[in-house]
């Protein structure tokens, strides 16, 4: 499904930016503030995270915005370029989100609920996956997430996302940003 609305994506990490619309629903990720110390250090591999507060997202917030966003033109119009494509998947149990399909900036985010606690993996093009949690002052509009963990990280000096924030300003308009 084609969701109309606008769609932000700052990648700081890879000097990217650009403003899209999408055809649906509206949501953002990441600023570009620093990671916690020792945000790749002591995981905690295979335990549920702690529960959430009732009112916190949750996977059905994410799930809300699939479709494929398209970018905005200079003119702030919907153009035919699509730069995410988001689908529910593994019998809902997850969302796949493919930001720049089909670029060689291709990269994945997979958001799952672990325990009451919603996270996200993401598939960067630098090689790296950091694992990323919502964090206590997340709300539905404005999801933060903070990294925990990641894959392909030596140290916490090598590049990859510390932090990403979801913005849902209404059902046709999505910031996204990470560092």
């Amino acid at each position: 499904m084609k969701r109309s609305g606008v769609y932000t994506v700052l990648a700081a990490g890879l000097g990217l930016s650009c403003v899209l619309a999408a055809v649906g629903p509206a949501a953002g990720l990441g600023n570009n503030a620093p990671a916690a110390a020792g945000c790749c250090g002591g995981a905690e591999i295979g335990r549920p995270a702690a529960p959430a507060a009732p009112d916190r997202p949750t996977l059905e917030t994410i799930k809300k915005l699939a479709g494929e966003w398209v970018q905005v033109g200079d003119d702030g119009k919907p153009t035919s370029t699509v730069i995410s494509s988001m689908r529910v998947t593994a019998a809902g149990s997850a969302v796949v989100e493919t930001v720049m399909p089909g670029t060689d900036h291709e990269m994945l985010t997979v958001y799952h609920m672990n325990g009451e606690r919603l996270e996200l993996t993401h598939y960067c093009v630098k090689g790296n996956q950091p694992r990323m949690r919502a964090q206590d002052e997340s709300t539905a509009g404005r999801l933060v997430f903070k990294c925990y963990g990641a894959t392909n990280v030596k140290s916490e000096d090598d590049a990859h996302m510390h932090e990403a924030v979801v913005q849902i300003a209404d059902d046709d308009h999505i910031k996204s940003s990470g560092g």
